[in-house]
C-alpha cells in the first residue's frame, strides 16, 4: 500500500542470504553532523561480516515511530548509506520508500539472526 504520493512504483522482489536493516530515521538523525548514518553503515557491515554475506537490504521502518524525519531527509540518509555500503563492496538493495510492504521473512534461530541497535 502506497503511503506517499511521490513514491515510485514498487515491484516484488525476493532476497536470500542477506542482512536486512529495518531503519527508523528521526529528525535528529538527518541533521548535519549526526552519527546515525555512520552507525547504520558500521552495524550493517558488522552483521554482514558475522554472517559472511555480501548482500544488505535497507528497509525504512518509520511508520511505528513517534518522531519521524521528513521523507526527503530520510531518503537522502538511506541513499548515502546505500552508496557507502556499495563503495565498501556490498550488494545493497533498498525496499521502496513510502509503502507498507508485504514481507515474508525467514531467519535462523540464532542470537545474531535478530539484532536491535538504537542510536
Amino acid at each position: 500500500m502506497k503511503t506517499l504520493e511521490d513514491a515510485p512504483a514498487a515491484v516484488a522482489a525476493e532476497n536470500d542470504c542477506c542482512v536486512v536493516a529495518f531503519v527508523h530515521i528521526e529528525p535528529a538523525d538527518a541533521e548535519s553532523g549526526s552519527s546515525a548514518e555512520t552507525k547504520l553503515v558500521k552495524n550493517a557491515k558488522w552483521l554482514a561480516r558475522k554472517w559472511d554475506v555480501k548482500r544488505i537490504i535497507l528497509h525504512s521502518f518509520t511508520h511505528l515511530g513517534e518522531n519521524k524525519a521528513q521523507p526527503q531527509q530520510a531518503r537522502e540518509l538511506l541513499q548515502r548509506s546505500h552508496t557507502r555500503l556499495t563503495d565498501a563492496g556490498y550488494e545493497v538493495t533498498q525496499t521502496p520508500y513510502g509503502y507498507f510492504l508485504d514481507l515474508a521473512i525467514k531467519a535462523p534461530g540464532h542470537p545474531l539472526a535478530r539484532v536491535y541497535k538504537q542510536f
